[in-house]
């Protein structure tokens, strides 16, 4: 079998492009398949540079990314997949990943690049937005029904305060409360999972796995919305003592990657998630549901009352008997006068505005710290930005190097 021709057909026949250019950035070769997503014809590429298939800064900058490489030999692309744009033969742009290797051969350097679109994958992410704001704004309409009512328990508390039959008629209230978010909230949750069902029908091969992978995630998501949604009312339940931790040794670092990439996706524009864990171990002994409740609960927070174009640092330290977790933003902050009230139900500070949310969270999360045996703390001032701090004791023996 001819060697060189089996090749050639495969490289014509890749279902992804694949480009080759020298040392200068000067095309060498371009498969059917690249020709196609970029519009060109082959006698159109080969011979001239390859940043003509490059957007600004890229189409700029991309030779002095060689010549860096060839006078410091510090990889930026090469070997490292990442996802850029390309720039068609008709101006428009499209999304793609880009991965670069270097092959030597015949005393010679190439650097060959293969091509994957994305372009579908995109329109399903845009596609789930949109849905994803409509379910929002559904929401939002929702909370302020909520707000009205947490408005009313709270006037009905001042006022049945002093009889028994009045405390009665504020509990029932509270179940009306229930009841109400039970059935509002379960709403646009469907539609979520209907969403992500509908996701897995736009994409058509060689997408389908990827888009498959991002909708079970939806749907997970779902689901333990949901889960958390029942916590949250029960609280009767709560109360009575019926919800306790099942301890178990759970990876800390894999939970909190886990939550982060999750939470990443319902963060706002140019909103960023940084997590960082310290320690030689991340094994800790705590109930897995409660504490990815408690820090879920958290991060919400934060993305909600911070603006675009922040940072919210996620932290996590283990050490010989401490676990510690920290959520940090930069948002509106918590005034002074509101933060002994802050773990109240219902409790909501002044300078929320119009912000959705029932005032129940915080509640939560100090009830099922407490339940694990931690500690939860708040530093905030107005405008500057909240931080809280998770503290539990750790009771698994550490051991370098453990993931």
């Amino acid at each position: 079998m001819d060697t060189a021709k089996l090749l050639k057909a495969i490289i014509d026949n890749a279902i992804d492009g694949i480009i080759t250019i020298d040392w200068n950035g000067i095309v060498e070769s371009i498969n059917p398949a690249a020709l196609q997503l970029f519009g060109y014809d082959a006698s159109e590429v080969v011979g001239r540079n390859i940043s003509m298939l490059m957007p600004e800064p890229d189409r700029s900058n991309h030779d002095g990314y060689i010549e860096n490489y060839r006078r410091t030999g510090q990889r930026k692309i090469i070997g490292i997949g990442r996802e850029v744009r390309g720039r068609r033969k008709d101006g428009s742009t499209f999304p793609f990943r880009l991965a670069v290797s270097e092959v030597h051969y015949e005393n010679k350097t190439a650097f060959t690049g293969f091509v994957h679109d994305l372009s579908k994958e995109k329109e399903a992410e845009e596609k789930l937005l949109h849905h994803m704001e409509e379910l929002e704004a559904t929401v939002s309409n929702r909370t302020k029904d909520l707000i009205k009512l947490v408005s009313e328990l709270e006037k009905a508390k001042s006022e049945v305060s002093q009889s028994l039959e009045k405390e009665k008629e504020l509990n029932q209230l509270k179940s009306r409360f229930v009841s109400m978010a039970s059935h509002e909230f379960r709403t646009p949750l469907s539609a979520v999972q209907l969403s992500a069902s509908l996701i897995e029908k736009y994409i058509e091969k060689p997408d389908k796995a990827n888009v498959l992978k991002h909708t079970g995630r939806i749907k997970n998501s779902v689901q333990l919305l949901t889960s958390i949604l029942n916590d949250f009312l029960s609280l009767e339940r709560l109360e009575a003592g019926k919800v306790s931790a099942s301890k178990q040794e759970i990876n800390l670092v894999q939970l909190g990657e886990e939550i982060t990439e999750e939470m990443q996706m319902i963060c706002k524009a140019n909103q960023h998630i940084v997590y960082q864990h310290t320690g030689s171990t991340g094994k800790v002994e705590l109930d897995a549901n409660l504490l990815k409740n408690c820090i879920i609960n958290l991060i919400s927070n934060a993305i909600k009352y911070s603006g675009e174009n922040t940072f919210i640092e996620f932290n996590t330290e283990v050490n010989d008997d401490t676990c510690t977790i920290v959520i940090k933003d930069d948002g509106i902050g918590i005034p002074e006068e509101d933060q002994k009230n802050l773990f109240e139900p219902f409790f909501r500070a002044h300078n929320t505005g119009n912000i959705p949310g029932t005032g129940l969270g915080l509640n939560i999360v100090k009830r099922y710290v407490s339940l694990m045996g931690g500690q939860v703390a708040c530093q905030s001032a107005q405008h500057k930005g909240t931080v809280f701090t998770l503290t539990f004791n750790n009771t698994i023996p550490q051991e370098p190097n453990d993931n």
